[in-house]
């Protein structure tokens, strides 16, 4: 790294080094990536109070000024690749993106846009988004995303907190070979949105599909040309707010700086993914996940950003692994259930593509067992560097991952990354290796959030990572550190749902299905398939008094679940009980009834004299039999 003096003996040692000098650490990445900036960058933490670190008190800078100055690339190199089943290929060089977002730019300042105001997309994968983030973020004006398989209420519950005066939304788009028009969804949204003064609308599935009233077609926003210009400011100005699940109420506004997503994102992308100019970067995700957030971040190393928009497995599981031929991928990245139902298919990619370039696959959004790995290395390539990452909205980035200088273990996670002082806590707080702790980090992330957006006393970011210890984040997953520095994460401690692709908190879930009158309480829970199938999606309900559970009202259940979440959230099985078990604060327990469900005992899986209604768990043993 540039600036660095001295050496290190191998990846350990290294790694020490970052966590017990971040000061040094982070001012050599800066140094290393030599990061367009206003100030003196001398000073990296400046406070390493968690919560409430300061990173580079005396820089300004803009996160799309880093993105698109794209080392290593001419003006005509493209840049952008984004396939789709709603379109044909889109393709854009260096110079055409940039043009783009100064078109798009000078739209938003027409538009009235000011630096702190709230941009929004209701729209998928597309450069449109890309170019809509990058518009916002040269102006210091905060981004916000939701894909468009989101239904009214998941969007409105997210954008009502951050009060968007800017919606880009699409008319709909095409899963497979079906048509979704979101029309409606796009007219009860902006509705349920006073704040909004300008929609911007994209005809993304029928390119003769009419503006609503009132709006501006994304033609006419990017009409006029002007120069490409960054407003560069403080290191923790507000860059895009990511919104968490919503397990536990309405999903948390995570607020990220420009500064903290550009370094690391840098660090991330270039030491762990190994990305330059001679990659081509794939990610399957929506504009949903934050995986789209850290994709969008490979022009910063200047790699070429492949999207696609559409069902990964249509017309069959192959189809990525095609796409990755035909647009010359070099690294694929994907969730850990994709790969495994890909294994459980009997799929080998190598069979059906040309994969000799791919050099790196990555993993995510689960767990992937030590067949998953195996079933890489056989079927996709057996010189790929597989980078299995666990992480988080929070960050933004991974914990965990891989580097191009440590080994793959089957199974296994292969190195806590370069600043991220991750450590397990056993029952006592105490780091522990070998054994399963709590995934906690002692010592503060540029990109930790710049806090929850409308938090003015901190307490809400408090509560959510430092509450339990108090000056450590202590982030919800169960991990286990290996003598070698490896580790695995067996999952996490909350009710999260992970279906296909989509994460939703059940808080979302209960608002849809309780919203009915026919239902007075519900509770929901994913059972997960070990060898990578969907898994079961349970749904529980309790009903208004006197009501029996027929097929009429499991079909309306469904359909306000489909319309208003997500096809993928469509219960497996509705069942019937007569109360759910709740703690005595009245909070539901989804954990202690899907360890029923899995095999555990009531008394295995939950206190009794912590719950208002103890005998309710008794229901779930005999239908853990039927199941």
């Amino acid at each position: 790294m540039r600036g660095l003096d001295r050496t290190f003996a191998d990846y350990d040692e290294l790694w020490a080094w970052s966590v017990e000098q971040p000061d040094d650490f982070w001012r050599a990445v800066w140094q290393e990536f030599d990061i367009p900036s206003d100030g003196d960058p001398t000073a990296a933490l400046a406070d390493a109070s968690m919560p409430g670190a300061v990173w580079f008190p005396d820089v300004r800078l803009n996160y799309a000024e880093v993105m698109l100055r794209m080392p290593g690339r001419a003006d005509d190199d493209v840049v952008v690749v984004a396939a789709s089943q709603s379109r044909d290929d889109v393709r854009l060089t260096a110079r055409e993106l940039r043009d783009q977002v100064a078109r798009a730019r000078a739209g938003l300042v027409r538009a009235g846009v000011a630096p702190g105001d709230r941009v929004a997309a209701y729209a998928p994968n597309i450069p449109e988004t890309l170019v809509l983030l990058l518009a916002a973020a040269s102006l210091g004006a905060v981004f916000s995303s939701c894909a468009p398989e989101f239904g009214t209420q998941s969007v409105v519950d997210r954008w009502q907190q951050i009060e968007p005066t800017v919606v880009l939304a699409v008319d709909g788009y095409r899963y497979g070979t079906k048509g979704v028009d979101r029309r409606a969804e796009v007219a009860a949204i902006t509705e349920s949105l006073p704040s909004v003064r300008t929609l911007v609308w994209l005809p993304y599935l029928d390119p003769a599909a009419p503006a609503p009233d009132g709006a501006i077609t994304w033609a006419e926003l990017t009409a006029e040309a002007a120069p490409l210009e960054f407003v560069r400011l403080p290191f923790a100005s507000p860059l895009y707010v990511l919104f968490s699940s919503g397990t536990t109420g309405l999903p948390k506004p995570i607020v990220h700086g420009h500064g903290g997503i550009t370094i690391e994102h840098l660090k991330a992308l270039a030491l762990h993914h190994d990305l330059g100019p001679d990659d081509r970067f794939f990610w399957f995700s929506t504009t949903g996940w934050m995986m789209w957030n850290l994709l969008v971040s490979g022009l910063a190393v200047g790699s070429t950003v492949v999207m696609f928009d559409g069902d990964p497995a249509h017309p069959d599981l192959a189809m990525l692994w095609q796409l990755a031929e035909r647009l010359e991928v070099t690294y694929f990245g994907t969730s850990a259930p994709y790969l495994l139902q890909c294994r459980k298919e009997g799929l080998v990619p190598h069979d059906v593509a040309d994969l000799s370039r791919l050099r790196g696959v990555g993993s995510t959004g689960a767990p992937l067992p030590a067949e998953g790995f195996r079933w890489v290395y056989e079927a996709v390539s057996p010189t790929v560097q597989l980078n299995s990452i666990s992480g988080g909205t929070d960050v933004c980035s991974g914990f965990v991952g891989a580097s191009p200088i440590v080994p793959v273990y089957a199974g296994e996670i292969s190195c806590r990354l370069l600043g991220c002082a991750v450590e397990a806590y056993d029952e006592d707080r105490r780091p522990v290796i070998g054994s399963l702790g709590e995934l906690v980090i002692t010592l503060p992330m540029p990109s930790m959030p710049v806090g929850f957006w409308g938090d003015a006393d901190g307490s809400r970011y408090r509560a959510a990572y430092f509450e339990d210890i108090p000056g450590v984040w202590r982030h919800g997953d169960w991990i286990t550190i290996t003598e070698r520095g490896t580790c695995t994460i067996t999952g996490r401690s909350d009710a999260t749902l992970n279906r296909g692709g989509v994460r939703l908190g059940t808080a979302e879930f209960y608002t849809v299905v309780e919203a009915l009158p026919e239902v007075a309480d519900s509770l929901v829970v994913h059972l997960e398939d070990d060898e990578g199938g969907a898994g079961q999606l349970l749904l529980f309900v309790v009903l208004a008094d006197g009501l029996v559970l027929d097929k009429a009202l499991h079909q309306r259940i469904a359909l306000a679940l489909r319309t208003q979440l997500s096809p993928r959230h469509v219960p497996d099985a509705v069942h019937q009980v007569a109360m759910l078990p709740r703690t005595l604060s009245g909070k539901k327990l989804e954990v202690p009834v899907k360890k029923i469900l899995q095999g555990a005992s009531i008394e295995d899986a939950a206190a009794k004299g912590a719950l208002t209604n103890p005998d309710s768990l008794d229901a779930f043993i005999d239908i853990r039999e039927s199941l």
